[in-house]
């Protein structure tokens, strides 16, 4: 049985950073490519980040290039989400996901493209 799980989420003021964790159990880690999305109440999921399976690319929406870092511990089966020079636009419920194909050779950036989803963790950005 695949489960993720998010934690690092919390409060913080505008400017101020925080690091999203995503533990992942029951799939070969290293085989899938690992994305994180957000969602505000009566929006679609929005494409954050994602790093292909090999650990060697990342992709990343316009919002936060230059802000945020996505990253992962193959040893540990743990994928990070470093947010740095938040804004209150970042407020939302952020989650993790597993890529529905294994070794997919393209970072896919749909909410489709993931089969496996974390229970999600609260991030607020206060002005």
């Amino acid at each position: 049985q695949v489960q993720l799980v998010e934690s690092g989420g919390g409060l913080v003021q505008a400017g101020g950073s925080l690091r999203l964790s995503c533990a992942a159990s029951g799939r070969t880690f290293s085989d899938y490519t690992m994305a994180w999305f957000r969602q505000t109440p009566g929006k679609e999921r929005e494409f954050v980040a994602a790093i292909k399976w090999s650990g060697d690319r990342t992709y990343y929406t316009d919002a936060v290039k230059g802000r945020f870092t996505i990253s992962r511990e193959h040893a540990k089966n743990v994928a990070y989400l470093q947010m740095n020079s938040l804004e209150p636009e970042d407020t939302a419920v952020y989650y993790c996901a597993t890529d529905r194909a294994v070794r997919r050779t393209v970072i896919i950036s749909l909410p489709a493209g993931y089969d496996y989803w974390g229970q999600g963790t609260q991030v607020t950005v206060s002005s």
